[in-house]
């Protein structure tokens, strides 16, 4: 009998563990493993020392000949393919703050225009994301890049101009921050979005893109 027991109490504890596993697998955050992923990266190759520090979607992850293109400054490259603006938010305390970052620059939003109601709910989701990093860092100097018009994208274009209108005048008032618009160079001379600026998919950019984005953004790196 105390053997059926002790068999029945420990099936009972290693289903009640098992539960917990589960549970804690269906309720993790989004892209909660892909920051465990770069924390353990973190570990085993030491970050650079007070970067210029990269974060936000897939334009940020993705960014052709990263390395290479700023081969003269630190940085550090920590986007998240599919991110929006609110997980990067929630992840401030893993991939932005323990870096001690000396300037972020920002690609976020652009996703959010799939699901967002308006270009003014995911400028809400800005202001909580720009708030919370002038918590901690209030004197960082920032980057945000603006969100850029992707032809596979192109129903959503009014939310995004909306969205980038409301972050450019939110931001005029912070001395350490830039507002990089990319949106307007990335057009044609007759204002029409450009396919070949874009991989097949016409959402991530090919070098092409890319190299719009770094002469518009290199005047406003810090240097070593």
């Amino acid at each position: 009998m105390l053997k059926l027991f002790k068999a029945a109490a420990a099936f009972t504890a290693a289903f009640l563990f098992l539960s917990n596993v589960n549970s804690f697998a269906q309720d993790k955050p989004a892209f909660w493993d892909d920051v465990q992923a770069i924390k353990q990266y973190d570990r085993v190759y030491a970050p650079p020392k007070d970067p210029i520090l990269f974060i936000g979607s897939s334009s940020i992850r993705l960014w052709v000949d990263f390395t290479k293109t700023f081969k003269d400054y630190t940085v550090l490259n920590r986007g998240i393919g599919g991110a929006v603006t609110t997980d990067v938010d929630r992840y401030l305390e893993d991939i932005v703050f323990p870096y001690h970052p000396k300037q972020l620059v920002i690609y976020v939003g652009e996703n959010d225009l799939i699901k967002a109601a308006t270009g003014d709910a995911v400028f809400e989701d800005f202001k909580k994301l720009y708030s919370d990093i002038r918590a901690k860092l209030p004197f960082v100097p920032i980057v945000y890049i603006a969100i850029k018009a992707s032809p596979s994208r192109a129903q959503y274009l009014s939310k995004g101009i909306r969205a980038n209108i409301l972050v450019k005048d939110f931001l005029k008032g912070d001395k350490n921050t830039v507002f990089l618009d990319i949106y307007q160079p990335m057009f044609d001379k007759d204002g029409k979005m450009q396919p070949k600026l874009f991989k097949e998919d016409m959402l991530h950019m090919n070098a092409a893109g890319y190299a719009i984005w770094n002469k518009l953004l290199k005047p406003h790196l810090l240097k070593d």
